[in-house]
């Protein structure tokens, strides 16, 4: 056929001298399926190669021979079968070419051969932790480096002096030492057994140090309790610490006389000025001979409203601390200094002088300087100054004692205040009952009764021996209950106007 090689079909040899792979099975079914569909015109050829026998195949000349033998591979018949004779011997056609073998190219390269990887190398085991290395022994100091000797301490014996001698096999610096060996030390030594490696410390506890634990500190807590109730002393205090909202006049008045007019200005002036400290004044305005001033403050000098009066002028027009500067030289003072008195005038005839022009001159001016003004009005409801106080009161305290005619010109005073235009005033008025006797009398409780429905409040001041003479009135002198009675008497009083 021409090729460069031949291919046996069917065990034969391959041109390259090595023995060619049987043709696959499929190969030849397909083979089959090709003549089957020829038809009548190949059903002849088919008898003739069924008649005709097949010659022997001719041997394939080997490569080794060196014959150069090229040409086409003839097909094979199958030798026919005695038991099966219809069927004819397979025959190839003439004109069918076998596919030359398969030839690897020899650029291919086939994989290399699978290497295995170098055998995965672990990780050393880890070295076992050698057995508890004891340390090694305490090398003694020798003598050159030794500590002086210190004096033995009771109880142990004292060691033998030290020598050069032949030394102990056990001593490592025996050379070192020229021969020194150290005495063995006292069995009772701790450190002896330690040097030794024998020491074992639950055979000599050593006893820990005491632990000072530091103090504990406790977090601050806060804790809210509920305010207790306010006393009524300490309510009737704070009336009278409070801002007042401006001067103050209060004005202490009843026709009738021995009602303790003057000793209720005193007291009041005294109560406010010992809880406020400063600023309260009582002054004197009876147009007769008043007694205030006998009864309250230090007698330091003898100038009196009159003296006031005459300097009025040259006193009105300063200012600020130069204005109590020079109205200082006119007052009284308390003993306690809690309030001031301006005394009045001991000559009648002074009293034509105390107009109703120069009376407001004074209150302006007493109010340029003290927060609360007590006066006592004196006994002539017709006198200009008695009238000019009562326009100029903030408040009106009507003065009274347990007597029925004592409660008769106060009421009547109220009825001429409604009279005069001045029914405001009267309703808001405090009556003020003081006893001069000890213990309660029947007729006090009808008087309370009475002004309450009279005026805006009734206060009741106790009885005190201190007062029943007439002489200086000292108010740290009084009892307890006066000075409670008299400090919320004075915050019913003022309550009106603190904020």
């Amino acid at each position: 056929m021409g090729w460069g090689r031949g291919e046996a079909v069917d065990g034969s040899e391959t041109g390259w001298g090595r023995q060619a792979e049987p043709a696959p099975r499929w190969r030849a079914l397909l083979d089959r399926a090709r003549l089957a569909g020829r038809g009548a015109e190949h059903h002849d050829v088919d008898h003739r190669a069924e008649e005709t026998p097949a010659p022997p195949p001719e041997t394939l000349p080997r490569r080794a021979a060196g014959t150069g033998w090229t040409g086409r591979a003839q097909a094979v018949a199958r030798p026919a079968d005695a038991s099966f004779g219809a069927e004819p011997a397979y025959r190839v056609e003439a004109t069918y070419r076998v596919e030359p073998a398969y030839r690897v190219d020899p650029r291919y390269g086939g994989e290399p051969a699978y290497q295995a990887e170098p055998a995965y190398r672990a990780e050393p085991e880890p070295r076992a932790e050698p057995s508890w290395r004891a340390e090694p022994e305490p090398r003694a100091e020798p003598s050159w480096r030794a500590e002086p000797a210190r004096p033995p301490e009771p109880g142990y014996p004292e060691p033998p002096p030290r020598g050069r001698g032949t030394a102990s096999v056990e001593s490592r610096y025996a050379l070192l030492d020229g021969g020194y060996q150290p005495e063995p030390a006292p069995a009772e030594s701790r450190y002896a057994l330690l040097d030794r490696g024998r020491y074992r410390p639950e055979a000599h506890p050593v006893p820990e140090p005491a632990r000072i634990e530091p103090p504990r500190i406790e977090p601050a807590r806060v804790e809210w309790r509920a305010p207790e109730p306010e006393t009524e002393l300490e309510r009737a205090a704070g009336v009278l610490r409070r801002e007042l909202g401006g001067p103050r006049v209060l004005a202490f008045a009843n026709p009738k006389g021995g009602v303790h007019k003057t000793t209720a200005t005193v007291l009041a002036a005294a109560t406010v000025g010992s809880v406020r400290g400063r600023g309260v004044l009582a002054w004197d305005d009876n147009e007769l001979r008043g007694t205030l001033g006998l009864r309250a403050g230090s007698a330091r000098h003898a100038r009196t409203i009159r003296h006031l009066i005459h300097d009025l002028a040259q006193i009105e027009i300063l200012e600020g601390a130069t204005l109590l500067e020079h109205l200082d030289d006119y007052l009284r003072h308390a003993s306690d200094g809690s309030y001031d008195v301006l005394a009045g005038e001991e000559s009648p005839r002074f009293a034509q002088r105390l107009d109703q022009f120069t009376v407001k001159r004074v209150l302006e001016l007493l109010r340029r300087t003290h927060d609360v003004v007590c006066v006592d009005t004196g006994n002539n409801v017709e006198s200009p100054n008695w009238r000019t106080v009562m326009q100029a009161a903030d408040q009106l305290v009507v003065t009274t004692v347990p007597r029925e005619d004592a409660a008769f010109s106060a009421d009547w005073m109220l009825d001429l205040l409604h009279e005069e235009g001045m029914g405001e005033l009267a309703d808001n008025a405090v009556t003020l009952i003081s006893c001069p006797t000890p213990g309660r009398t029947p007729l006090q409780d009808d008087l309370e009764r009475h002004f309450a429905t009279r005026t805006r409040a009734v206060a009741v001041v106790p009885y005190d021996p201190a007062l029943e003479t007439g002489s200086s009135i000292e108010y740290h002198q009084l009892q307890a209950e006066t000075r409670q009675g008299w400090l919320k008497a004075a915050s019913v009083m003022l309550e009106p106007f603190a904020r």
